[in-house]
């Protein structure tokens, strides 16, 4: 069997997709940083000081840390994977022919690992050594972006999901995040890792607009068993999971995808960050999104690809039945509702579990932590004061792509 195999949520974590923030946060100011889904500004170098804690950890952990620059990098040395990247991400539809000529030839000369740092950090007017004939360069400020930095790969979660044996390369719900699957779509067909490895693309490999058919990889918690939860956010819609539902069924590889419907706030974008899976029976919630009266929907089908979906009660009972267990333990945020609020909306219930009852969370949580620590939980603290402020925790921060079953 392949060793690209992601079981659980929470079994023994093994190999793990992350991106250090660089380039794309140089380019991050107060005036494009809403455009580019920012909250805030970030210091680069802090930012990427305490993601190195976050890897370091892991590796402490015995988890083979990937860096999606390296893994890009390696991907462009290919010339079918350069030439395909290159000619999708600097389309004549979207620079003009002569304009789209100019700068893939531009960019074509670059080594590989300069060439990724553009693709994922940006590269304004004001940075294009050359002069080009087309009208592009004399309609534009120097500080505008032919091509837009994107400082959300830091959340490399939701570009792809790993479910059992395959991946969903997703395809995004912003525009600021849609350039951000190509270069999975790259990674994943031809780097020397993935590219002679018996895996299934269950959804989003193709090239084609798949309208309101979204899904992002932080709603998706692969339960473990055969069954595969996913939050209905602002991200990720019913159409998405039911694409990726049937593919699951049709490839044999889920029994049953249980729905949740979230509120579309901003402060529980995806389903992670109000809810994770932490040891077998336990999970971490935020109870002031995710209470009794969620709406849930039990989705099941066969391999013919057909989704039978059902309305479905309380969706701790479905997740119970869905696991085996006989009672669930919820660990709520911890604090008074004002602490519970900040500590939420400072990702304490985004927490990356390694192992079973070994989880990795920014340490600046510290009623939540507190609470894990009571529960018998080993919580393992990272710095997060600067990551944090790009709203998303560690297991925002993480791809896995192989974890071991329950």
């Amino acid at each position: 069997m392949s060793k690209l195999y992601v079981g659980s949520e929470i079994g023994q974590l093994r190999r793990v997709l992350v991106h250090r923030p660089e380039r794309s946060l140089s380019h991050l100011t107060p005036s494009n940083c809403q455009d580019l889904l920012f909250d805030d500004v970030l210091s680069v170098e802090r930012a990427g000081e305490e993601h190195d804690a976050f890897t370091q950890t892991l590796r402490d952990q015995g988890v083979e840390v990937l860096l999606l620059k390296n893994l890009l990098a390696d991907t462009m040395a290919i010339p079918e994977a350069k030439d395909w990247l290159l000619s999708t991400q600097i389309s004549s539809n979207r620079f003009g022919i002569a304009f789209a000529n100019d700068v893939r030839c531009f960019l074509a000369d670059l080594s590989n690992m300069e060439l990724a740092a553009i693709l994922l950090g940006g590269l304004s007017y004001s940075e294009l050594p050359i002069k080009s004939s087309s009208m592009m360069q004399g309609l534009h400020n120097s500080t505008d972006f032919i091509i837009k930095p994107l400082p959300n790969h830091l959340f490399t979660r939701d570009t792809s999901c790993w479910v059992y044996g395959g991946v969903s390369i997703n395809p995004m719900a912003k525009r600021a995040r849609q350039r951000e699957t190509n270069h999975l779509r790259a990674i994943y067909r031809w780097h020397p890792t993935f590219a002679g490895e018996d895996f299934i693309k269950y959804y989003g490999d193709a090239e084609r607009n798949y309208d309101k058919s979204t899904i992002e990889g932080g709603d998706v918690l692969v339960l473990g068993k055969g069954a595969v939860l996913i939050g209905m956010s602002e991200r990720t819609t019913p159409q998405g999971v039911e694409q990726l539902a049937s593919s699951l069924f049709k490839h044999g590889e889920a029994k049953e995808i249980i729905a949740m419907q979230l509120p579309k706030h901003r402060s529980c974008m995806h389903l992670d960050t109000v809810m994770t899976h932490i040891q077998e029976d336990t999970f971490s919630v935020y109870p002031e999104v995710v209470s009794k009266d969620v709406k849930c929907w039990s989705l099941t089908g066969d391999q013919s690809g057909h989704v039978d979906v059902k309305e479905t009660g309380y969706f701790v009972t479905a997740i119970e039945k869905a696991l085996g267990v006989d009672q669930l333990n919820l660990i709520t945020t911890g604090g008074d509702s004002f602490e519970a609020e900040r500590e939420q909306w400072n990702d304490a219930n985004n927490v990356l579990t390694v192992k079973p009852g070994v989880v990795i969370g920014y340490e600046r949580n510290v009623y939540t932590n507190e609470k894990y620590d009571k529960a018998g939980i080993t919580v393992l603290p990272i710095p997060g004061d600067e990551l944090g402020r790009g709203r998303g925790g560690a297991r925002c921060m993480s791809c896995p792509i192989e974890r071991d079953g329950i």
